[in-house]
């Protein structure tokens, strides 16, 4: 039942070319960044990621876009990361773009066992009807593009609308971050960084963990657990300096009260 690993390298190792990952996150809160980091040292490449979005550049899986070795994306957005955009737009990079509810429903159902769901999202839209650029050519023209969807008429509410078939997603590893985990696999996620990381880690087939506190089996009250350790098989504990690691994406401050009539004063000395 101990599904601790020595280091995050050791918990990656056996990832190969060509494997698809469910990693949680949103922006950089929540990232995995030592998992990731790891795996960057380990080599892995063609990889396909679902994930919301691709971190930003140079952090989280900004690292793994910058040096190539990711093939295929599945996300809600392009988010803040230009190397993504500049990738997907040159087609270097193939791009499933979800709805974000759609995409975190899709990785639910996966860990759930659900093969798939109807969705109101997307009806009427390329994303029922198909068109949607997965990938560019060299010259900026449309390779591939998304599949058209099965479109149901369902009644809801006294109402009759149309409804979209979204296909679960269960990915070969999941690369997940949690606040505390024990020996188990039992977590717990600290506020906004329990994003996609549970709905992650249900879809994953084999769930890597790394935890920024690691407990013994049975100091996580059960009330407070918010995934069961049923869906987890490696856990690495952080050292003090990673689980210190968080970045802000975009740090918005207000100026000081009076700030202009303290800057003069200043400069008056």
């Amino acid at each position: 039942m101990d599904k601790v690993y020595a280091s995050a390298a050791a918990a990656v190792a056996d990832i190969p070319d060509g494997s698809s990952l469910a990693v949680g996150g949103f922006g950089v809160c929540g990232i995995p960044s030592a998992l990731i980091g790891a795996l960057m040292d380990q080599g892995a490449a063609d990889l396909e990621v679902v994930s919301n979005n691709a971190g930003i550049d140079g952090v989280g899986l900004g690292i793994l876009l910058a040096a190539r070795r990711l093939r295929r994306v599945v996300s809600s957005y392009v988010g803040e990361n230009k190397e993504f955009a500049r990738q997907y737009l040159e087609g270097e990079l193939e791009v499933e773009l979800t709805p974000q509810g759609t995409l975190a429903e899709r990785l639910r159902a996966g860990g759930a066992g659900i093969p798939g769901f109807y969705t109101r999202t997307g009806a009427g839209t390329q994303v029922a009807e198909g068109g949607l650029p997965w990938r560019y050519d060299a010259d900026g023209n449309v390779a591939v593009t998304s599949p058209a969807k099965d479109v149901r008429v369902f009644e809801t509410f006294g109402e009759r609308y149309g409804y979209v078939l979204e296909e679960a997603i269960v990915p070969d590893f999941a690369l997940v971050r949690a606040a505390r985990g024990d020996r188990h696999g039992n977590l717990a996620f600290h506020a906004a960084a329990r994003n996609f990381n549970p709905l992650a880690a249900m879809a994953g087939r084999t769930t890597i963990v790394e935890v920024e506190e690691l407990v013994e089996p049975g100091e996580i009250a059960p009330d407070d657990i918010h995934l069961p350790g049923i869906y987890v098989h490696r856990v690495v504990e952080l050292t003090p300096e990673q689980a210190a690691d968080k970045l802000i994406e975009r740090l918005t401050v207000r100026e000081r009260e009076n700030s202009a009539q303290h800057s003069a004063q200043e400069g008056q000395h």
